[in-house]
């Protein structure tokens, strides 16, 4: 593999605003993981459609029930038992009826699913056919069943703890197959089964339905008959109390000669009773015409018109009154016309004078009538209470007797209302243990459903393409955090504060080949110096010149942090740019560990810059000039065991200091900064160090380190990224990289 350089147009990408989401990044994450994420959610939707082609298709047939909330009574509201108000909780125990062991037993009972392959035992014997003891166990079955129903008010069933096993398990099978649920706000029941036939499905939803159904009945019947007997037993002892209630009432009536009491009151009670009546009804109307009277006293003393009682204005008062307003009103009339002696005038002033007479008499009447009134009322009071007074005193009965008679009779009437409500109940019961209109009826049969209601397809597919896609992106995310290399300029400025120089990009060998020939990275320039590797290394040397404008660096420091990283070679290129531009350069194989540049110009065995150091040999001796590449070059030399001795002497110092004079550009490669410290040694020689990194390789906290290590000098110009993937870069976003180089816009302005 070669290595092709593409600098940096930009040296980052433009920064954001805000720190908001970037919808740019996440397509770019996307694009650079589809593959990934695509093959994870293909195969989480390939296993959700194999669970799918694998799950028994279910049908679910659902059947409504309606509880009535009108609680209508068989034959009166007082009945002994009392309906249930249905609010949410008794609902909710409604729901556990349905769903309950007891009431499932019914359904599995009369629909036989103790032997149905799908909730109970298996029909079929070991050898494919039906089984002897399946065949008698199922006669036997249905016997008893045909028996039970006949014999079905003579018997009781079995209690549950005695059922066979298979038969718990058949109820428990069918219970877990058994969805009920209220239907929104309204006193309706969604009965729901699911089975794996739809024709069975509707069958038994109606089944359960109607099996709640006949459970209500049952149980108000059974409660109806409950209470009935109850009430009979009940009765027969209210009847023997109230007879021997009645019985003592008699024997005292006799023992003391009592034929003619009623109700313990003697015939001079019932008179005291009537004149207290009448007494009290006498002074109310004493008092009233009293009343009357003490007005029309109180009138008369201030000189006032007794007209002005209530009774007064009504009768004939009102009518003589009106005719006297209608003479008044004629006089006022003819005084209009004529004078006071006018004959006219004369004669209705004399019947206006006969009205007003006949209005005093009669109101002269009414006062007579009211004096009258209240001296006849008063008599008929003192009449009652003289009357009142006479019969005061007189008894037929001892107050004792009296009193125990009383008590006697009260006890009778008590034990009579007693039982005779108890017969009215008993009565109203016996008619609801025969007839009780039903609270719970189907108002919607199940039917066979068309569609299957399990598996959900679309809803597994879903789930199953969602969580594909989770699993998918979350296994890219942990494959991007995993790789810890550099793969962004904006990595590069916000952990490293640098900027990217430049970019190289991996390639082929047949992409360096001219003319059948195939030629290194620093050789290609000078092959096809209207190349864009070519522009890539006169750009780079532009950001290099620009890293420090006012004094444009003369000697540069190639170095990275592991080998591999493809330094040496850059240094060459950026060697062979500079020479093909016209400057004196000299190339230093600083790396005297491993000498690739010395390798490069077939130099490795020669003496070089190890033996000038020693003093084994003069500056022009090792000074090489190499025709091919047009600069000149220094090898690393013979093998040393102390390298950063040699490079921390002052001969290496003198001889940078008299290189700078002599060449227009001096170029040291040395080795990764991370095994070893010869490039810090070196670096105090030069003006700026070129640091490369292997794009997307080395760790960014090993970079960080070797840049710390190097940043008390702040000689670093910049980051050059190495074996670049442009396929793979590009998907970091448009400004990632500048590969527009490579594209149709470099195209458009050079050709190779």
């Amino acid at each position: 593999m070669l290595n092709r350089l593409e600098t940096s147009h930009d040296l980052a990408a433009p920064a954001e605003a805000g720190g908001g989401f970037d919808i740019h990044a996440l397509v770019n994450f996307v694009w650079r993981q589809w593959k990934l994420i695509a093959s994870v959610t293909a195969l989480a939707v390939l296993i959700g459609a194999v669970n799918i082609a694998r799950t028994t298709p279910l049908y679910t047939a659902t059947a409504q029930l309606l509880l009535d909330p009108r609680k209508e009574k068989a034959v009166g509201q007082d009945v002994i038992m009392s309906d249930a108000i249905l609010d949410l909780p008794t609902l909710e125990s409604q729901i556990a009826i349905i769903k309950s062991s007891a009431l499932l037993r019914r359904v599995v009972e009369k629909e036989r699913l103790a032997n149905d392959p799908e909730f109970g035992a298996s029909p079929t014997g070991a050898d494919g056919g039906v089984g002897l003891l399946t065949t008698v166990r199922s006669f036997f079955s249905r016997s008893a069943a045909s028996d039970q129903a006949s014999t079905k008010d003579k018997s009781v069933a079995a209690p549950l703890d005695a059922l066979p096993s298979e038969v718990m398990r058949t109820i428990e099978s069918v219970k877990g197959a058994v969805a009920v649920a209220r239907a929104g706000f309204a006193y309706v029941i969604n009965v729901s089964f699911t089975s794996a036939d739809p024709a069975k499905a509707a069958r038994l939803a109606n089944a359960v339905a109607d099996a709640y159904v006949v459970d209500k009945l049952d149980a108000r019947f059974e409660a109806a008959k409950r209470a009935s007997s109850w009430l009979s037993d009940r009765l027969v002892e209210l009847r023997q109390q109230l007879r021997e209630s009645e019985e003592a009432v008699a024997r005292f009536r006799a023992d003391n000669n009592l034929s003619g009491v009623t109700s313990g009151v003697t015939l001079n009670q019932e008179q005291l009773a009537q004149l207290n009546g009448r007494l009290v009804q006498a002074r109310a109307e004493a008092a009233e015409k009293k009343a009357r009277l003490d007005m029309l006293q109180k009138i008369e003393a201030r000189g006032g018109n007794i007209t002005s009682l209530p009774d007064v204005i009504n009768g004939a008062i009102a009518d003589l009154r009106k005719q006297a307003t209608d003479l008044s009103r004629q006089e006022a009339d003819l005084l209009a016309r004529y004078s006071g002696n006018h004959p006219s005038v004369v004669n209705l002033r004399a019947q206006v004078a006969d009205v007003n007479r006949a209005i005093n008499v009669e109101v002269q009447r009414l006062a007579a009538n009211i004096r009258n009134e209240y001296e006849l009322a008063k008599a008929r009071q003192e009449a009652v209470e003289r009357t009142l007074r006479e019969v005061t005193g007189a008894t037929d009965l001892d107050n004792t007797k009296a009193i125990t008679l009383r008590e006697l009779e009260r006890s009778a009437a008590v034990n009579k209302s007693l039982f005779e409500d108890f017969l009215q109940r008993a009565r109203v019961t016996q008619e609801q243990s025969t007839f009780e209109a039903r609270d719970a009826r189907v108002i919607t049969p199940a039917l066979p459903p068309g569609v299957p209601t399990s598996p959900k397809k679309t809803q597994i597919m879903l789930v199953a393409l969602i969580l594909g896609l989770m699993a998918g992106a979350g296994g890219a995310y942990t494959l991007e955090l995993f790789n810890a290399g550099f793969t962004t300029p904006r990595q590069v400025e916000d952990l490293l504060a640098l900027p990217l120089l430049a970019s190289i990009s991996k390639m082929e060998a047949r992409d360096l080949s001219v003319d059948g020939a195939r030629l290194t990275i620093p050789e290609y320039p000078l092959a096809k110096p209207l190349s864009r590797l070519s522009e890539a290394f006169r750009s780079l040397r532009s950001a290099i010149q620009m890293s420090d404008v006012d004094n444009p660096p003369k000697v540069l420091q190639f170095t990275s942090t592991v080998p591999g990283e493809g330094k040496s070679t850059l240094a060459l290129g950026l060697a062979g740019s500079a020479a093909q531009a016209g400057l004196k350069v000299l190339i230093i194989d600083g790396d005297l560990r491993h000498p690739s540049a010395s390798r490069f110009f077939d130099a490795d065995k020669k003496t070089g810059l190890v033996e000038y150091l020693v003093g084994e040999a003069e500056l022009k001796s090792v000074v090489l000039y190499s025709d091919r590449m047009k600069l000149w070059f220094l090898a690393a030399g013979g093998k040393t065991q102390n390298p950063p001795d040699l490079l921390a002497s002052e001969r290496l110092k003198a001889l940078v200091a008299a290189l700078r004079r002599e060449f227009d550009l001096v170029i040291i490669d040395t080795p990764p900064l991370g095994p070893v410290v010869d490039p810090l040694i070196v670096s105090h020689l030069v003006d700026k160090v070129i640091f490369v990194v292997r794009w997307a390789s080395t760790a960014r906290e090993m970079v960080l380190h070797s840049i710390e290590r190097l940043a008390g000098h702040k000689k670093v110009a910049g980051i050059i990224f190495n074996q670049v993937i442009d396929s793979q870069a590009q998907k970091y976003g448009k400004y990632a990289y500048s590969y527009y180089y490579g594209g149709r816009y470099y195209k458009k302005y050079y050709s190779e």
